[in-house]
């Protein structure tokens, strides 16, 4: 009967091969979807959008299911600390030459009762810090998954003006190659169209590195094979924060961030590990009952029993020491925390604002740009002014779109930071 009460064992073995899809599409029920401000929405059928990517990240990245696995454990946990210890029998026999004897005992901790209320509420609190951290470990992977959408997005529109101001700037070079061998210019042009074409052509190897690197680490987040070519569609979808949002999600950081209410729950954890070492100083007592035959005399015996150890050396002091400096540790590391966080979400502030002013003055000039790269085209074409002036406005008007797009990129990827570190929803204000 003791036996087949007992849980069996059976080997687990290790995957020998990866665990990747591609196809996209969601492993976890849609209704288990935590992140605030952020509801899961059915996938476009024509790409993802940036909701979509999120979600797959969230629900597929690899860390993520694994990291869901200690929720588990600490559920684990708390069942354990519930249960109370089993009861202890202890039997002997003995005879003589006149009769036998025996004894039986049956015995229980009463400590156990008494440190068991502490065990539990720390138990308890602890599952909450896992339930929390896992959480804050989605909230960074779906950052990361916008992050990545982000720059897929500027990738793919600076593939497009780099390749024609490289087309454009090749044009030139192979005009003027050709005007040398005629006789009609000199080398030192020629020079100096090869070194901006080389320019160029590097700017745009460099822009395919970084596109393949974004695309991996992207197919990596959503669980996905290597080869898989995500069709990604619609702009971001990123709320900026006002002046007024910002200092009052300041203001409640240690309320609404997710890491640090995981801290909170790990500090009311421990502050129970404080409690349960005090209450295990007092003496622990374990009563019983039990039964006996002397085997000289064959009398019989039955009644309590009660063992005491006696606090003289030990006390528990050296645990309580302990709880109490890892709960003053952790007091610590909770306001380092909340001090990296307020100081962090002022750096990206005053990101946003040069980021902000830059894009500015840049959109301000590119009109007058556009205005004059259309009308001196117009000019090179009816044959009044110089192929050289013209490649030079429209390579200028090139550099500065392209310097747009990576500012536009870099705004957005600021103001979703901004929105992460002050634990702000994903779709509002």
């Amino acid at each position: 009967m003791l036996v087949s009460g007992c849980a069996k064992y059976h080997p687990v073995p290790l995957p020998v091969a990866p665990d990747l899809t591609s196809v996209p599409a969601l492993t976890v029920p849609a209704s288990k979807f935590m992140l605030p401000g952020l509801e899961p929405h059915p996938f476009p059928n024509d790409g993802l959008d940036e909701t979509a990517v999120i979600t797959l990240a969230v629900f597929d990245n690899p860390d993520l299911k694994a990291a869901r696995l200690q929720a588990g454990l600490a559920s684990a946990q708390l069942l354990q600390a519930g249960l109370l210890p089993d009861p202890r029998v202890n039997a002997g026999f003995a005879t003589s030459a006149l009769t036998y004897g025996y004894d039986i005992g049956l015995n229980e901790s009463i400590q156990a009762l008494v440190t068991r209320g502490a065990l539990k509420a720390s138990a308890r609190a602890h599952k909450k810090q896992v339930d929390l951290e896992i959480l804050w470990q989605e909230w960074q992977v779906a950052e990361k998954a916008r992050e990545l959408f982000i720059q897929a997005h500027a990738d793919a529109q600076l593939q497009q003006v780099l390749t024609r101001s490289r087309d454009l700037l090749a044009n030139r070079y192979h005009q003027d190659d050709a005007a040398l061998k005629k006789g009609n210019i000199t080398s030192s042009t020629v020079s100096a169209d090869l070194t901006l074409l080389a320019d160029a052509e590097t700017g745009l190897r460099q822009l395919q590195i970084d596109a393949n690197m974004t695309h991996h680490q992207l197919n990596q987040l959503l669980g996905l094979q290597p080869d898989v070519q995500l069709p990604l569609i619609g702009p971001g979808n990123i709320e900026p924060v006002s002046q007024d949002q910002f200092q009052a999600a300041v203001a409640g950081l240690p309320h609404r961030r997710v890491d640090l209410l995981a801290l909170e729950a790990g500090y009311q954890s421990q502050e129970q590990n404080v409690r349960q070492a005090i209450l295990a100083q007092f003496p622990a007592l374990s009563a019983g009952v039990d039964q006996s035959r002397d085997p000289v005399e064959g009398v019989n015996f039955f009644g309590p029993t009660v063992s005491l150890t006696l606090p003289l050396f030990n006390r528990n002091r050296g645990q309580i020491a302990i709880q109490r400096a890892t709960r003053a540790m952790l007091h610590q590391e909770y306001q380092a925390r909340l001090d990296r966080a307020v100081g962090d979400a002022d750096q990206v502030r005053a990101a946003i604002e040069i980021l902000q002013g830059q894009l500015q003055d840049l959109d301000a000039r590119l009109p007058y740009l556009e205005k004059t790269a259309a009308a001196t085209e117009q000019s090179f074409r009816q044959g009044n002014l110089d192929a050289g002036l013209y490649v030079s406005v429209e390579s200028s008007l090139l550099s500065k779109q392209a310097e747009a797009i990576r500012l536009r990129a870099s705004l957005d990827n600021a103001q979703s930071a901004m929105r992460t570190l002050l634990g702000l929803p994903f779709g509002g204000p």
